[in-house]
């Protein structure tokens, strides 16, 4: 089992280089992911306020969700290439427009290129397929998921700040205020990519070694990496099961608020539920990548999609009460974004870290497509019908589909014949 002590390797100066690398991750994940947690609390405001109907709402967080998945690739390959510092400062400098712009919206179209269109491009580059992919790079083999899951998890700090500051905001300024608070959060992670690869290439330039294990300088071209990877039966596997990650999640933190108030559920339950989603959201991601360096990463991953889709089964089929959204709320964040740090791993474990940024990007992208439609089918649903049952139970049978595709992934590494130029 990988120890703390050998996340990077065995040097003092690699050790404290990496525990710098990964609190500057987390600060940049808290941020980001922080912030994007909030636009649950801002739909009935928008509705009621600025009259706008909810499914409008909905595609333009739906929309974040989508332009998030097609620009990860990018921005992974950009991080991969020049580095996470300049990456990461547009992002933060784009994100932070866009919630301006949302702050600021007056007409349908404006809340959609802000919200939707800008958010997308800037999380795409401060999220898991920069920031992790950086952090994988520079951790062991053996201990590369724990680092990874010590990213996730510190950057699931945010959300416990986040949801409960930009609902105290909203209630007592307003929601342009609010947004624009937000925008500024946004501002102060930017020159955190710096750190990034900083430490990167401290640690690097520390071993004799590559940390991969593989000799990346003579790694095949992108191009010719990614076309074996698409054609692993594993990677198509977890790019499917991904799927089920982004429409579970993105439905929850969506419109999970609007749910508790049908179900006359006190108005702050909704923020509290969130706020407790990234709480134990800090244990789940810990504990996923400390399990995922002891057991086989896909075998974790399929259990903690069967986990998640029993939960919401019960949820729905089970009385609405105050203590059953509070145990909902661990439930789910134990299970969050857990995933990511052991779908990162398993990648690396498999193809290595020269273009991990990529290669996670290709499987996220299937993630916010899921995350696309669970955030705008859940609003198409609720206006069309009144209700989120249907929905309701599309999010558990996912669960399920999720755990089928996971079980028979071949994780063994491909070999360095099939990965390295001759």
């Amino acid at each position: 089992m990988p120890s703390l002590s050998n996340i990077a390797n065995t040097t003092n100066t690699s050790r404290a280089t990496t525990w710098v690398l990964i609190g500057a991750a987390a600060l940049i994940l808290s941020a980001a992911m922080g912030v994007r947690q909030t636009f649950g609390l801002f739909i009935g405001p928008f509705s009621f306020d600025r009259g706008l109907p909810v499914t409008l709402i909905a595609f333009a967080i739906a929309l974040h969700n989508l332009v998030w998945g097609f620009a990860q690739p990018f921005a992974g390959a950009a991080a991969d290439r020049y580095g996470a510092a300049p990456v990461v400062a547009m992002g933060a400098a784009t994100f932070a427009a866009g919630l301006a712009l949302a702050a600021a919206a007056t007409s349908g179209w404006m809340l959609v290129l802000g919200l939707g269109l800008l958010v997308g491009i800037g999380i795409s580059c401060t999220s898991f397929g920069v920031v992790l992919a950086t952090v994988g790079r520079v951790a062991s083999p053996q201990a590369r998921s724990v680092a990874m899951g010590l990213a996730s998890a510190g950057g699931s700090f945010g959300q416990v700040l986040m949801v409960p500051f930009a609902q105290q905001v909203r209630v007592h300024a307003g929601v342009a205020a609010s947004l624009y608070v937000l925008a500024f959060v946004l501002l102060l992670a930017a020159p955190l990519g710096i750190v990034l690869d900083r430490a990167s290439r401290r640690s690097n330039a520390s071993m004799a070694v590559p940390v991969s294990g593989v000799n990346e300088s003579r790694a095949m071209p992108l191009r010719e990496t990614l076309a074996y990877a698409l054609r692993h039966r594993g990677y198509r596997l977890l790019t499917l099961g991904f799927f089920t990650c982004g429409f579970q999640l993105a439905f929850i933190a969506t419109h999970l608020p609007g749910y508790l108030l049908l179900c006359h559920m006190p108005v702050g339950l909704g923020a509290t539920a969130l706020a407790l989603i990234g709480f134990f959201n800090m244990i789940g991601s810990w504990a996923c990548g400390w399990i995922g360096g002891r057991w086989r990463q896909h075998y974790v991953l399929a259990w903690l999609y069967l986990i998640r889709g029993g939960a919401i089964a019960l949820f729905v089929l089970l009385p609405t009460t105050s203590v059953s959204v509070v145990i909902f709320a661990a439930v789910m964040g134990l299970t969050w974004l857990g995933t990511v740090p052991l779908t990162n791993g398993l990648i690396a474990k498999v193809f290595g870290t020269r273009h991990l940024g990529t290669l996670f990007g290709v499987v996220f992208l299937s993630h916010q497509l899921g995350s696309f439609l669970g955030a705008w089918l859940g609003g198409y649903v609720f206006d069309t019908t009144g209700s989120y049952s249907l929905i309701w139970g599309a999010t558990a049978v996912a669960g399920l589909v999720a755990a089928l595709l996971h079980f028979p992934i071949d994780d063994r590494a491909v070999g360095e014949a099939s990965l390295v130029a001759s």
